[in-house]
């Protein structure tokens, strides 16, 4: 199984999608900083993921995403989850 995954910086608030064959190592490697696309924008939360039967699938999706089209999607696809985040962030001055 392959799997297309969106992770959203708490930092910035920006997404970073993408693909691989085990997601739980994957994600481990984000978390400890071990992925130079994310390091420096920490904490990384699972935003949202798909499996794929083939890799060919995943990375179609993954592109998918990346376009116009696809971050229209997922701002719709995750919309109350996105308000419910931002709500309870602090203001910081």
């Amino acid at each position: 199984m392959h799997y297309t995954y969106v992770l959203s910086s708490e930092r910035d608030g920006h997404f970073y999608i993408g693909t691989t064959n085990d997601l739980r190592k994957r994600l481990k490697q984000h978390v400890l900083g071990r992925v130079t696309s994310t390091a420096y924008r920490r904490p990384l939360r699972l935003a949202y993921c798909e499996a794929c039967h083939s890799v060919d699938d995943a990375y179609r999706r993954e592109r998918y995403l990346k376009s116009g089209r696809g971050g229209r999607y997922l701002k719709q696809r995750l919309g109350a989850w996105l308000s419910h985040i931002r709500e309870n962030k602090l203001e910081r001055h």
